[in-house]
């Protein structure tokens, strides 16, 4: 499952005319029947543009891409999927994490970082260590060649 899928142009253009964060909106429901919180709607709206001002400004404007990726057999959903062709022209990809942290600063494990979220100051596994296992976890399940 997956509440978005296109091109990195077609991002651009879905932020750019602020209808991305509707659309996924609209996806979720769909999906679960139920509408997403306020939060993350609003989480959608700027990180999305975020990402969309940096494909735009590093003019990759023709790779895939596919927002909140449902992990198979799980409810895990990793933010963001860039795909395209490397240097090599082997197809690729790339996982993209967002958060809305203010600020973060070490965590007590050696993969977390403690960040203020869910009205506490909290230890949260960061963010690259979470693209890593999502990563492991999409390599374990892919179906053999």
């Amino acid at each position: 499952m997956q509440l978005y899928s296109g091109t990195t142009a077609s991002l651009i253009e879905d932020s750019t005319k602020n209808r991305i964060a509707s659309k996924l909106s609209d996806s979720f429901f769909h999906y679960f029947r139920y509408k997403p919180s306020p939060g993350e709607v609003g989480s959608w709206r700027n990180s999305l543009r975020a990402v969309s001002q940096v494909f735009q400004e590093a003019h990759l404007l023709n790779h895939g891409v596919i927002l909140e990726f449902q992990l198979p057999l799980t409810s895990r959903r990793l933010d963001c999927l860039v795909t395209g062709r490397n240097e090599f022209s082997r197809e690729n990809a790339v996982i993209i994490e967002l958060k809305q942290w203010e600020r973060c600063e070490d965590g007590a494990g050696r993969n977390e970082l403690s960040t203020w979220v869910g009205g506490a100051q909290r230890d949260v596994l960061h963010p690259s260590a979470q693209v890593g296992q999502y990563k492991v976890y999409l390599e374990d399940s892919q179906a053999p060649e």
